[in-house]
């Protein structure tokens, strides 16, 4: 029998090596898989690469990763805000390596990855210094960029609804990264509000079918957000 749910977080990221490279769902708080990330803080691997939109904020969640000084590489969009105070002090003083990707190109390479796409030519970037050591090409009397695609050993993506075999399905704009995350990874871990039965799912609405996922935790409501909505923090 497919059972693919797993106690606890602490549980289901035990295994997670040094040196992983590691895709962190979320647009800002929004989709941040807070509960994984503190199991991965937790579980004390070390030296990660963390590919993500952000590169955290305030004092929890991503931002508490970095402050425990276990990553050595962020990927990420959109890097700096106004309380991303531990990313800026870390990048500052030359301890954390950054690699800034256009938010498109950073979609799409981690979309291109789960597609065994070998790599892609977008014009964003050209005649900037995100373009330099690239391959360019001119093609239909528009410059473009070759761009890679990212692959990680692991995805952190937080989902509304799951079932025991990993279905998953999204809550508005928590969706964000997590379905081309998913896709991308070898190990996908993903942290659901409601484990339903199998069948509760109208197969129309799943977004990432099960053979993306490997592992699934159940976390529980925290807050009560407006108009009644339950929303983890």
């Amino acid at each position: 029998m497919i059972d693919k749910r797993h106690k606890n977080a602490e549980h289901a990221l035990a295994d997670v090596p040094d040196g992983a490279t590691i895709m962190i769902g979320g647009f800002g708080g929004a989709g941040q898989p807070n509960e994984l990330i503190d199991a991965l803080v937790a579980q004390g691997s070390k030296d990660l690469v963390i590919v993500s939109n952000n590169a955290g904020n305030g004092e929890t969640g991503l931002a508490a990763l970095l402050r425990a000084g276990r990553v050595r590489k962020i990927i990420c969009s959109f890097p700096r805000q106004a309380d991303s105070h531990v990313f800026d002090g870390l990048y500052r003083s030359g301890k954390l390596e950054l690699e800034l990707v256009p938010q498109g190109n950073l979609s799409e390479r981690i979309r291109a990855a789960g597609a065994g796409i070998g790599g892609f030519f977008t014009p964003t970037g050209y005649g900037t210094e995100l373009a330099h050591g690239k391959e360019t090409r001119e093609i239909g009397g528009r410059m473009y960029v070759l761009e890679s695609p990212i692959h990680a050993d692991v995805a952190l993506i937080k989902a509304e609804r799951g079932d025991r075999w990993g279905n998953l399905v999204y809550r508005k704009t928590a969706r964000n990264f997590g379905p081309v995350m998913a896709m991308a990874a070898k190990l996908t871990i993903a942290s659901v509000h409601e484990a339903v039965a199998l069948g509760e799912l109208d197969p129309e609405s799943i977004v990432t079918p099960g053979i993306f996922v490997q592992r699934i935790v159940q976390v529980p409501y925290t807050a009560t957000g407006p108009a009644g909505f339950k929303q983890a923090n």
